[in-house]
């Protein structure tokens, strides 16, 4: 199954973070558009973020952290790029968040 889903742990508190609206957009026509999104689960995830088929080319995602993390957050969203080589594949973007850094890898 094709299609590009998340997951945000939350290491500070060790436990999955729900209630993150993530937005994923693809470059095209020299824009960036928006072509699905979703918000965290009760285990941090949310499964299935595209809306449409899966295309080649650059996406992105946004997490929108500042509601999860408060107004004082040290970063009120983060954004990781990413480049759909094949897509017959799956994409699986995780975030690992801390209140003062957060890291990313291709998961499965």
């Amino acid at each position: 199954m094709s299609g590009i889903s998340s997951h945000v742990l939350d290491t500070a508190q060790g436990r999955p973070a729900r209630g993150i609206p993530i937005t994923l957009e693809h470059w095209s026509q020299d824009e960036w558009q928006r072509v699905g999104g979703g918000t965290t689960d009760d285990d941090g995830r949310v499964k299935s973020l595209l809306t449409g088929p899966l295309l080649t080319g650059k996406y992105r995602l946004t997490f929108a952290l500042e509601g999860y993390l408060g107004a004082d957050a040290f970063f009120p969203s983060a954004t990781i790029a990413f480049q759909v080589l094949d897509s017959e594949q799956h994409y699986h973007v995780p975030l690992l968040l801390s209140p003062f850094a957060y890291s990313t890898y291709r998961g499965s």
